[in-house]
């Protein structure tokens, strides 16, 4: 493990629908960079969390206060000079802003994947509030991340250490070889 340069971010959201690997891709990423990470399912107040499990979609009323407290904690650890990577869905773009409140040291990585894929991942999928029927109301909420907003994008149809090696080559774009990566011996 290399020390983060100045030139990242000081967060990364991993962003995408329920079942695209969020909590996977960030955990490999965090232990990658030496960042802590958070998932963002952790800052739900209760409520939302009893409500997805009985197979509600969630409001927007309902997400405010939790991509706020989302927003609080990175911006926390920015005072603090501390690195944070946190899961969250962040699935439109009024959202993202909440969570990015125009900063350009906060980037998103948006997990891309075909709805079929997801779905079988869901299927898969034990121990999680989220049930897999919800998946078509994330989809339809799903507003993927316009070039404006520099968003880091990769297919989840990869092995864990290659969708982090594509987060990573895009972290540092100029870099042949990223000295993030993992050795490769």
């Amino acid at each position: 493990m290399t020390n983060p340069t100045s030139e990242l971010p000081s967060a990364l959201v991993i962003m995408g629908v329920a079942g695209s690997g969020k909590s996977t891709i960030g955990e490999a990423l965090a232990r990658r960079l030496g960042w802590r990470y958070e998932d963002g399912d952790s800052f739900h107040p209760a409520a939302n969390v009893a409500k997805m499990s009985s197979g509600q979609p969630l409001t927007d009323q309902d997400r405010w206060p939790w991509l706020k407290a989302i927003a609080a904690e990175i911006e926390r650890c920015r005072q603090a000079g501390e690195h944070i990577i946190i899961a969250c869905s962040a699935l439109k773009k009024a959202y993202r802003d909440i969570l990015v409140h125009g900063r350009d040291d906060i980037r998103m990585v948006y997990l891309c994947g075909s709805k079929g894929l997801v779905a079988d991942r869901l299927g898969h999928r034990k121990g999680h509030f989220m049930p897999p029927g919800l998946l078509d109301s994330q989809f339809a909420t799903l507003e993927p991340p316009s070039p404006e907003e520099r968003p880091i994008i990769v297919s989840i149809d990869a092995p864990v250490e290659t969708i982090v090696d594509q987060v990573l080559q895009q972290l540092q774009p100029d870099q042949s070889s990223p000295p993030l990566s993992r050795n490769h011996s």
